[in-house]
């Protein structure tokens, strides 16, 4: 955070406690620090590590800008779409993203209530979250771009901040919370093209086209009359030409898409449900990061250990990927004769990465041994993968679900 910070010769160094945030903390932060002291001292090829305390660490995670987790993903990220150019999946030639938000809830703290605010239910109990955002390659399984903002945010300005990692030959899905001219208008600008999901009522433009039966047509989407466009780049004259596609779902009902994608004889109308279907992929991150890396298991309370807890995750996040994804290519390329296709349990590999991950930061000549070593045990928990599984969706289960109040000092010790 500050220059002089580290410069001083202490029991635990900057890379130490890097190495520590970034070994999944979810227990007590006692038990998991003589986890950490034990396991590098004993498998890892750095000078020994010195016992600290809790209050030691939390006095050293001040120091600490969480930003640098962010730059050790983007280490990552940018090696794999340079160096592993075969490697990287695309569809028709586009790096598929998705872009998709959810909440956290946190520790209940002055200090976050005072900068995420505070949220109530129909029951009038209080929780304090915040909204996060991220932009998601549904094909490669990394995290391009992450956010954590309060909540009076919105997911539409969350969304045209994530293009900064957008460029051409990129395609972003985004679900029917996002269709809005702001939004469109930016990533036409940035010649990033993309498929929208919108409610049938969203303006006359998509209502007729609904009412009219036809499955697809080229529109031009304008700006509306009645905001204010001080300070924008766009006025309301200003309109965006865009294709309007009609999918059938399997239960009979229809969903409207808002394209970049003109060319109907290039891109067909059938091919728009399997393509929006692959925004799934993001959800079912937000479902790891929940519940396997256990997000809101924080190991701090002040909004900076919440913020390194979130990037720090993250990268957690691709590391797996980086590791699973070139093992997944492996077993589908494996041409045993099974009933199913087989993956990766996602559940155990992030378990096995505990204290492996220590490892294979720790020991860099070593490092490409010990990931094989660990793709052996990732192989031997293979799940199948079986096609058109489709279970109803109970909306409102998370919204009721009330989270036991854990107080401070007080975690799982094992």
């Amino acid at each position: 955070m500050n220059p002089t910070d580290f410069s001083r010769k202490r029991k635990q160094s900057f890379s130490g406690a890097i190495l520590f945030m970034i070994n999944i903390v979810t227990k007590s932060l006692s038990i998991e620090i003589e986890n950490f002291v034990s396991y590098c001292n004993n498998f890892c090829s750095i000078d020994p590590i010195h016992l600290f305390t809790k209050s030691a660490f939390v006095q050293y995670r001040k120091k600490i800008n969480p930003k640098v987790f962010r730059h050790l993903s983007n280490i990552i990220i940018d090696e794999f779409y340079t160096e592993n150019e075969l490697s990287v999946k695309l569809w028709n030639g586009f790096r598929l993203l998705a872009v998709d938000g959810s909440r956290l809830t946190l520790p209940r703290t002055d200090e976050l209530k005072s900068y995420y605010g505070e949220t109530k239910n129909q029951n009038e109990s209080g929780a304090i979250q915040a909204r996060v955002s991220v932009l998601y390659d549904v094909l490669n399984d990394y995290v391009l771009d992450g956010i954590m903002t309060p909540l009076k945010i919105g997911e539409n300005k969350l969304a045209i901040d994530h293009l900064k990692k957008c460029a051409e030959n990129d395609l972003v899905i985004y679900d029917r919370g996002y269709p809005g001219f702001p939004l469109i208008y930016e990533l036409n600008k940035k010649k990033v093209d993309f498929v929208i999901r919108t409610k049938i009522s969203f303006n006359n433009l998509t209502q007729s086209f609904f009412e009219s039966g036809i499955s697809s047509k080229i529109v031009e989407i304008k700006s509306g009359k009645k905001k204010k466009f001080s300070g924008l780049e766009y006025t309301k004259k200003s309109k965006v030409k865009v294709r309007l596609v009609r999918v059938e779902l399997g239960n009979g009902n229809i969903e409207i898409l808002i394209t970049s994608l003109l060319d109907e004889v290039l891109y067909k109308d059938v091919v728009f449900k399997d393509l929006y279907f692959q925004r799934w992929k993001v959800e079912t991150f937000y479902d790891e990061l929940k519940n396997k890396l256990k997000i809101e298991y924080f190991s701090g309370y002040s909004r900076q250990s919440i913020l390194q807890d979130f990037e720090a995750s993250l990268f957690i996040s691709n590391v797996q990927s980086l590791i699973v994804g070139e093992l997944n290519d492996e077993i589908q390329l494996d041409k045993k004769d099974r009933k199913y296709q087989y993956k990766i349990n996602t559940a155990l590999s992030y378990g096995l990465l505990k204290n492996n991950v220590i490892s294979i930061f720790c020991n860099q000549k070593e490092s490409e041994k010990l990931v094989d070593e660990l793709k052996k045990v990732f192989k031997k928990y293979l799940i199948p993968i079986r096609p058109n599984r489709q279970e109803s969706r109970n909306i409102g289960k998370y919204r009721r679900r009330v989270k036991p109040k854990v107080p401070k000092n007080q975690r799982d010790a094992f």
